[in-house]
């Protein structure tokens, strides 16, 4: 008879496509990793692996057991997270999955504040790209998903966190520290830093230029980078001038090596969201941080920090 720790080791395996790189995620010998794959072949009476030198590839036969270990997996997790906290505090584990910057900066504080309650529950953090993040909530991956826009998928129940407002920075040396404001159409003969093409920022400054009849084709795009932390470096470097999140922004605009500058009639926004998949239970710390999340009081402090208003840990910390 098989056991779910053998399930747990399956889905190791199937995820590494590598005996020995699963082996490494979960403390165990490749030898025992193999064993355990072999008792579940034996059990079942199929091949669940070819094997090809050091890597593996599923089976037809493996990828129905894959699909029905998930929800074994997980509904055994759930069981035990519930049992041992009827008569105790709440304890259990997630996974958040973000796909934003805004959201990495936020997070700490937030987590910070639901373990006041809520010391005994740990929370993962992954980044990832924003359709990466959806697709790992869906396949069961991850608890929870933080993105910029709603994928739309009758199994993703969303909820908004707080604004974001994307921001122009320019380096400390620019000609328009020295300025108010620009217009959008300024913009076109300068050096622009952006982000890929399917990051949300991107996709908001896109929507913004076409209001003003300015597109993408017109821009002097001259580097593309991926994320916020190396945008804010090269406009410090003065490579050129770019569009991020004001919460990634912070650091920069404090120390004073970047500075923001107002556009006319150009406000960039954009509702940061938190996802969940329905099909999947909530086990009790999960409901307990979903049911956090419609805090009135920690809505109005996420928006307070998106804002800039640095009082948000304070608040949750101290």
């Amino acid at each position: 008879m098989f056991n779910i720790n053998d399930l747990v080791v399956f889905l190791e395996a199937a995820k590494c496509n590598n005996f020995s790189e699963a082996g490494r995620h979960l403390n165990l010998s490749q030898p025992a990793i193999s064993q355990k794959i072999n008792n579940l072949e034996a059990h079942f009476n199929t091949k669940l692996f070819d094997r090809k030198g050091r890597y593996v590839r599923i089976t037809e036969s493996g990828q129905i057991l894959r699909s029905m270990s998930k929800e074994l997996v997980g509904a055994a997790k759930r069981l035990e997270e519930t049992m041992l906290s009827l008569d105790s505090n709440v304890i259990g584990e997630m996974t958040i999955g973000c796909s934003t910057a805004s959201g990495k900066y936020l997070l700490p504080g937030l987590i910070a504040a639901f373990r006041k309650d809520f010391p005994e529950v740990r929370i993962n953090v992954l980044v990832g790209s924003r359709r990466s993040v959806i697709n790992r909530l869906l396949t069961e991956d991850y608890s929870f998903a933080i993105s910029s826009k709603k994928i739309e998928n009758r199994d993703l129940e969303y909820k908004p966190l707080f604004k974001d407002k994307i921001i122009l920075i320019v380096p400390a040396t620019h000609p328009w520290v020295k300025v108010h404001s620009i217009r959008p159409e300024d913009l076109l003969d300068q050096p622009l830093i952006m982000r890929e093409e399917s990051a949300g920022t991107r996709e908001v400054l896109m929507d913004g230029l076409k209001a003003h009849n300015i597109s993408p084709d017109m821009l002097n795009i001259i580097m593309e980078l991926g994320n916020a932390e190396s945008i804010e470096m090269a406009v410090e470097e003065g490579i050129g001038i770019s569009f991020i999140s004001h919460l990634a922004a912070m650091r920069g605009l404090a120390l004073g090596t970047v500075i923001k500058v107002s556009i006319d009639q150009m406000p960039l926004e954009r509702i940061i969201y938190i996802a969940r998949n329905t099909r999947i239970p909530l086990s009790r710390a999960q409901a307990e941080f979903w049911s956090f999340l419609d805090s009135g009081e920690i809505l109005k402090q996420l928006s307070a920090k998106a804002r800039g208003e640095n009082n948000f840990l304070r608040k949750t910390q101290g």
